[in-house]
Order: C-alpha cells, then sequence, then structure tokens
C-alpha cells in the first residue's frame, strides 16, 4: 500500500514538473514571437488603426493595401535580386571552405593544426566593430567599395564559428572508416568527399543555415560598402519607408514580412537536420 502510494506521488510529481516546463517554454515563445505576431498583424492595419488608442494586436479591418504600396514605394524586386545574389554566394563559399579547412584541422596531422585551431578559438573574441575601419580601409585600397566583393570573399575564406562546428563533426567521424578507405586506396580528397562530408550532411546544413541567415540579414555591412542606390540589399532598402518626418509602419511592416518569409521558409525545409546538427557533435566511434 505504502509503495503504491510512493508510486502514485512521484507520478504526480513528474506530471507537475512537466507541466511547469510546458508553461515555462509556452512563455518563452510567446516572448519571441510576439514582435513577428506585431509585425504581421500591423502589416494589415490601415495608418489610424496602428497607432488607436487602445492599441490592439489584431486589425479592427483588415486592409492588404500595405503590400502593394510596398512593393511600389521602393524597387524591391531589385533589392531583392541583390540580396539573393549576395546570399547564394554566401552560402556557396561557406559550404565550400568550411568543411575543408574543419577536415583539415581535425582529421589531417600537420604541424601547427593546433596553433591554428586555437586561433581560430581567439578570434571568435574579438568584435566585428574592432576589425571594421582596418578592414574598410583595405577593401577601399584595392577598390572594391561598391562592389559585393567585400560581402561574399568573407565567406570563401571560412568563419571561425563555423569552421569550429564543423571540426567538431568531423572529430566525431571514427578514424577506422577514414582509415578503412585508405587502405582501399583512396587519397586524402577522396577520403574527404566519399566518406567524411556525406556523413557531415547534419552539419553541413547547420552551417548552410547560418550563411543563409547572416547575408540575408545583414545590415552593417552592406552599409559600410555599398552606397549606390541600384545596390542596395533588401535590409537597407527597408530604411526608405523611414522619411525625416514620417515614417510608413504599416508599409514597412508589410516589406519586413515579405523579408522575414524565406528565412522561415528556408528554416522549416531543414529544420530537422538543423536541429540534428545543433544537438549533436558527429559519429560516435
Amino acid at each position: 500500500m505504502r509503495e503504491g502510494n510512493d508510486m502514485r506521488s512521484k507520478t504526480y510529481r513528474r506530471m507537475i514538473y512537466q507541466a511547469a516546463f510546458l508553461l515555462i517554454v509556452a512563455a518563452v515563445c510567446v516572448i519571441f514571437l510576439s514582435p513577428f505576431v506585431v509585425m504581421l498583424t500591423t502589416s494589415f492595419k490601415t495608418g489610424k488603426d496602428a497607432f488607436m488608442i487602445p492599441v490592439k494586436v489584431l486589425p479592427r479591418k483588415v486592409v492588404f493595401d500595405n503590400y502593394p504600396a510596398a512593393l511600389s514605394t521602393i524597387p524591391y524586386a531589385r533589392y531583392m535580386m541583390n540580396t539573393i545574389f549576395i546570399t547564394v554566394c554566401c552560402v556557396i563559399g561557406e559550404l565550400l571552405v568550411t568543411p575543408m579547412v574543419a577536415y583539415s584541422i581535425a582529421k589531417i596531422n600537420w604541424k601547427g593544426s593546433a596553433l591554428i585551431s586555437g586561433l581560430l578559438m581567439a578570434t571568435m573574441m574579438i568584435p566585428y566593430t574592432v576589425i571594421m575601419i582596418p578592414l574598410y580601409r583595405v577593401y577601399s585600397k584595392l577598390g572594391l567599395t561598391n562592389t559585393y566583393l567585400p560581402l561574399i570573399l568573407p565567406a570563401f575564406l571560412g568563419k571561425p564559428f563555423h569552421i569550429i562546428i564543423m571540426r567538431q563533426f568531423f572529430a566525431g567521424v571514427p578514424n577506422s572508416i577514414i582509415e578503412a578507405a585508405k587502405i582501399d586506396g583512396a587519397n586524402e580528397f577522396q577520403r574527404y568527399f566519399t566518406v567524411a562530408l556525406p556523413l557531415c550532411k547534419p552539419a553541413l546544413t547547420t552551417i548552410g543555415i547560418y550563411a543563409f541567415m547572416n547575408a540575408w540579414s545583414d545590415y552593417l555591412a552592406p552599409m559600410i560598402y555599398i552606397n549606390k542606390p541600384e545596390k542596395l540589399t533588401l535590409s537597407l532598402g527597408l530604411q526608405q519607408f523611414m522619411s525625416e518626418y514620417t515614417v510608413k509602419w504599416t508599409e514597412l511592416m508589410a516589406a519586413a514580412v515579405i523579408f522575414v518569409l524565406p528565412v522561415i521558409v528556408f528554416f522549416m525545409i531543414f529544420q530537422n537536420n538543423f536541429v540534428r546538427g545543433v544537438a549533436t557533435s558527429g559519429l560516435k566511434a
């Protein structure tokens, strides 16, 4: 009888803990989703409704005019194509270079690999604002300002955080698999492309999503290097809804919704691999 009561009390406690955990997760989700919900609902409001007191989250009258107005206020299609071009180039660069650097550090024994790995960790502590002016001077001396190269070139040189993620995955790949391919006559590139790289698809997806989000939403770097109106990205183009005296909030929110949608769609497509990439650190021997 006493054992049965203990079992029931443990079950009740477990249910209480689970309920409390779910409530905390739900509260955090509400906090993080609330800005997006406000942005979405404001995009369907009239200008008067957006600032009417008392403020309501849901629009009093749903209007769809903000979306065509947002697309016609600025050259949205042009800015979208510029952003897509930069983003695609950055994702390709990250997926090409980052795994190669990470594999060389994790699986190839060469002098200085430990030092390079430590330097990569150290560079992650340097904020972008510290190297912003020196980088601008370098690109300016090379005549690369008002081009997309300062935005794309860093992706083809590898980013320390992404390299560290890939290194952890490659470190988890059993050496026996690599050695078996070596015994079969595969050279280093064949072992990389045909053995190690296919085993790290979750990590590649994680790197791809990070690269996509960083390039798509980047505001500071385009603002520094791009001055020509026809070369602006969407993150900079949205500023044009804000004039010196007024801000077209409803149209700005509509433009922002369209701007965010590709990121959401991209994440939803690859979310399973992304979750696995974040939750694991490679295969275990």
